[in-house]
């Protein structure tokens, strides 16, 4: 093993949640008159914290979005994960490995707790991920492309950057990673590999992962 700690990203990674949220997320900016397709809030949006989507319709044309924007949101992306989340084909497997040989990891997310939270006892995660290993942009303030959530939970695994991985499937995701320091291997199952510029290493199917941490 050649790091002392891998760091997940979820959404997109270990839930298939990406094609769920953006679409959602598309349609209700453009309810709101700010139209945005599906490809927009994928190029714009993934990997991102919800602050993200506030600061830029906020940039681009100088209106607030309503005040329960982000209830609204996740109430509609809850009730979707409840009817069509899955796990990332392979992430069980790759999640069992992992912890039947010993190695240390978390996941780091741009989502909020409770997304993190629904998302995996939907998908029959949750019993790889106690409170410990569970970080989010929530617990940082500055969500992706910042390092502080690569930072804080490397921090709090005791690991030094140097010696982490993660495990990335968005250009901010990406970015961050390189800008705290690690290596970083894009998943390119949805995002083309050319959008994953600087990444250490550039794999499709989550089973390749294990032989790429040897």
């Amino acid at each position: 093993m050649r790091y002392d700690l891998v760091i997940f990203d979820n959404d997109g990674v270990l839930v298939d949640s990406e094609p769920i949220s953006n679409k959602l997320l598309a349609g209700y900016l453009t309810e709101l008159g700010h139209p945005t397709s599906y490809e927009d809030s994928l190029r714009d949006y993934m990997g991102g914290a919800l602050h993200r989507v506030h600061d830029l319709v906020w940039e681009r044309s100088g209106q607030r979005l309503p005040v329960d924007f982000d209830e609204v949101f996740h109430a509609r992306v809850f009730s979707a994960f409840e009817r069509e989340l899955k796990p990332v084909a392979g992430a069980v497997e790759v999640l069992e490995e992992l912890a039947g040989d010993g190695v240390a990891y978390c996941l780091a997310s741009s989502g909020s707790h409770e997304r993190i939270r629904v998302g995996h006892r939907v998908a029959g995660l949750d019993k790889w991920f106690d409170e410990k290993r569970v970080f989010s942009s929530q617990d940082v303030g500055r969500g992706k492309p910042a390092p502080d959530l690569f930072l804080h939970a490397a921090e709090r695994m005791g690991v030094a950057p140097g010696r982490c991985v993660v495990v990335e499937d968005s250009p901010l995701g990406v970015q961050a990673a390189v800008a705290a320091g690690m290596d970083v291997y894009g998943f390119t199952a949805m995002t083309p590999a050319e959008r994953l510029a600087g990444a250490t290493e550039l794999f499709g199917d989550l089973k390749e992962l294990p032989s790429l941490l040897a």
